[in-house]
C-alpha cells in the first residue's frame, strides 16, 4: 500500500498570505488593474495613444540595450585584464 502524503502548497502562499494581511496592501495591488483600464479606456478614444505607446516602449527598450551591452562590455574588459 502506498501512504498518501500532504500535497504540498504554493511556495508564495505564505508571502501572499502575508501581504494581504497588512492594511492597505490591497489597495496597492488594485492600482495597476486601475491604471490599465483608465488607459484602455483613452486609447479607445483616442488611438493614437497607442503608438505614442509603442514608440516609447521601443525607445526605453532601445536605451536599455545600449547601457547593457556597455556593462557587458566593461565586465569582459575586467576579466581580460586580469592576471592568472
Amino acid at each position: 500500500m502506498v501512504e498518501a502524503t500532504a500535497v504540498p502548497t504554493c511556495p508564495m502562499a505564505a508571502t501572499c498570505k502575508g501581504m494581504m494581511n497588512k492594511p492597505g496592501s490591497a489597495v496597492w495591488m488594485m492600482i495597476p488593474g486601475i491604471i490599465f483600464i483608465g488607459l484602455g479606456t483613452l486609447i479607445i478614444f483616442y488611438p493614437q495613444i497607442l503608438a505614442w505607446l509603442v514608440a516609447i516602449a521601443l525607445i526605453l527598450m532601445g536605451i536599455t540595450m545600449l547601457v547593457m551591452i556597455n556593462v557587458m562590455r566593461g565586465i569582459g574588459k575586467r576579466t581580460q585584464n586580469t592576471p592568472e
